[in-house]
């Protein structure tokens, strides 16, 4: 098991360097990472967008660009379809989100012809590596899916599962977080929680192991799990915290950066490569774990 970031950048050195797609690279934040993520060896880049920009931007923060690749495409809508190409194609092992809005470029991946999608669900996926833990979290979904039904939430869970996996978690152990530990009938989000479960257990969701519903406590600490009387393996130990929608994963994802200060990583998969989508808010070390998670995922799959 991974246990921290120092340790996700030291295997992701072992399995790369994986190639980046990174659609309209014009964007400063990207660029710094990508050049990080080159010196510490777990990635290439294939830098598509304006070269004009991109050569400014590079000459301001003294980047050499002779180590990339750049396919200069300013129309933003082609650039990134020409992104997500690369990847279809073989020539890219992952994309990155560069200046760019979301929608654009999850349309291209989406793209029948040249696109990535597969038939599942997208989701996002968030890593966090917060001071006090003997390990690290997996949070979803705090970004893509708004009001998952029980279908969804199982591919969410899916999804999540396959990137504890490329962390090397043989089996994660997925908590289904609502507001209670106990299901009632008013508050479905704990009905679905006790669906997944015995999904888990009649073998319909595999290699992990379901447990809910869980509050926030007793999903992350064995003290609040004992104290609430709760006997169950995930309680206490949860890898993966399943938020019941946006809403709830939006708000635990940003309360552990900006109250937690924990280290954090995203990335968007369920397609046929992981997608590399972050916040501008997002830090240029968070940035440079995103494609070290990136990458431990795409070494599963290439």
């Amino acid at each position: 098991m991974i246990r921290n970031f120092d340790e996700v950048m030291k295997i992701a050195r072992e399995r790369g360097p994986k190639i980046v797609s990174v659609a309209c690279a014009q964007d400063t934040e990207v660029l710094l990472a990508l050049n990080e993520a080159k010196k510490a060896g777990i990635a290439e880049a294939i830098l598509v967008g304006d070269k004009e920009k991109i050569t400014s931007i590079a000459t301001e923060k003294n980047i050499d660009l002779a180590q990339f690749e750049i396919v200069d495409i300013k129309d933003i809508t082609e650039a990134s379809r020409k992104a997500v190409e690369l990847v279809s194609t073989g020539k890219a092992h992952m994309v990155m989100k560069g200046l760019v809005d979301t929608s654009i470029i999850l349309k291209a991946v989406l793209d029948g012809e040249i696109g990535l999608k597969t038939g599942n669900v997208l989701s996002h996926v968030a890593l966090f590596d917060v001071k006090g833990y003997d390990r690290m979290f997996l949070v979803t979904d705090a970004a893509m899916n708004i009001a998952p039904d029980l279908e969804t939430k199982k591919q969410i869970i899916q999804n999540a599962v396959q990137v504890g996996h490329a962390l090397d978690i043989e089996e994660p152990k997925v908590a289904v977080v609502c507001a209670k530990e106990k299901a009632n009938p008013k508050m479905p989000d704990t009905m679905d929680a006790v669906a997944l479960e015995e999904m888990n257990q009649k073998g319909e969701i595999t290699n992990c192991l379901i447990g809910g519903p869980f509050a926030l406590d007793n999903a992350v600490s064995i003290e609040a799990a004992k104290l609430k009387g709760i006997d169950h393996p995930v309680a206490g130990f949860a890898d993966v915290l399943m938020a019941p929608d946006i809403e709830a994963g939006n708000v635990l994802y940003k309360s552990m950066v900006f109250f937690a200060n924990a280290k954090n990583a995203g990335i968007i998969v369920g397609a046929k490569a992981p997608i590399v989508l972050t916040s501008r808010a997002d830090s240029e070390e968070a940035k440079l774990y995103s494609i070290a998670l990136g990458v431990l995922c795409a070494a599963k799959l290439f």
